[in-house]
Order: structure tokens, then sequence, then C-alpha cells
């Protein structure tokens, strides 16, 4: 056998019903739609939200708090992760650590508007860390183990 004659078993694709071609092809005049008003029609996507003209659900129930358009994103990294990256040699815990050093190393993907350290995990390496915010636990863990956590910028 070559790769030229693999084919798939009789019956395993279906071809697409065409609709709309034909009264004799069983799916013609009105394609499976039915016959007139609004869902026979084309481009009626928004229907399942519509409610017959009584208020939809979701302009029924209260709305809650704000989304501030411009908010910061930060990009959210435990102290675990980098023991395990300083561990695995991406990182050198001598140096000072930012977000710029942590992209290059692979440790994260991208910068974003700066780091949050949290505390999840063990520290055990001493490192100096430069992050736009800290947890309480994660500033106590990086002191614990005789680093330093310097907050620039951020919140």
């Amino acid at each position: 056998m070559k790769l030229n004659e693999l084919s798939d078993n009789k019956g395993a694709r279906k071809e697409r019903m065409r609709v709309g071609r034909g009264i004799g092809s069983g799916k013609g005049k009105t394609g499976g739609r039915g016959v007139k008003g609004q869902k026979s029609r084309s481009g009626v996507s928004g229907i399942r939200a519509y409610e017959g003209g009584q208020m939809p659900l979701y302009m029924r129930l209260p709305k809650r708090g704000f989304k501030k358009p411009n908010r910061l994103a930060y990009v959210e990294i435990n102290i675990g992760r980098l023991q395990s990256a300083i561990d695995a040699g991406k990182i050198d815990a001598g140096k000072k650590i930012d977000a710029g050093m942590l992209v290059e190393a692979g440790v994260i993907r991208r910068a974003k508007n700066g780091l949050r350290l949290l505390g999840t995990g063990e520290l055990k390496a001493k490192i100096d860390i430069e992050v736009a915010h800290a947890s309480a636990g994660a500033k106590a863990a990086v002191e614990k183990a005789g680093g330093a956590v310097s907050i620039k910028g951020g919140e």
C-alpha cells in the first residue's frame, strides 16, 4: 500500500447538504427554514437575547461594580516560581532581579506594566528584586531569606 492509495472508509465523510437548489433536491424553495417570519430571513443572529419586546433578563438584573478602563495590568509571579528558576540556573540570584531580566530568562513572557510578587511557595535564595507591587507575605519571605524587595512604579 502506498500513501496515495490511502482513503477513508465508505460513508466516513458525509457531504454537506446544499440548500436552496431546486424543489427536487428535498431542501429547495424555503431551504429547510419553514415559511416566512423573522427566523426564515438571513442575518438574524441576535434573536436569542430578544424577548419579544419584554425587558430582557440581562437588563432586568442589577449591575454591580465598576471596571476601570485604563487599569494597569501586572504580571503575577510567586516566590516559589522564582526559586525554581534560580535552581534551574535561568536567573542569577546575585544580580538585581527585575521584569526585563525575567523576560530574557524566559521565566515570564512579557513585562506588561510591571511585576506583582506573591507569596506562594518557598524561597531559600537571597535575592534583591524590583517590583511594582509585593504582597505582605512575599515581602516577609524575601526578607526572611536575607533579600530585599524594592517597589518601583505601579501602586
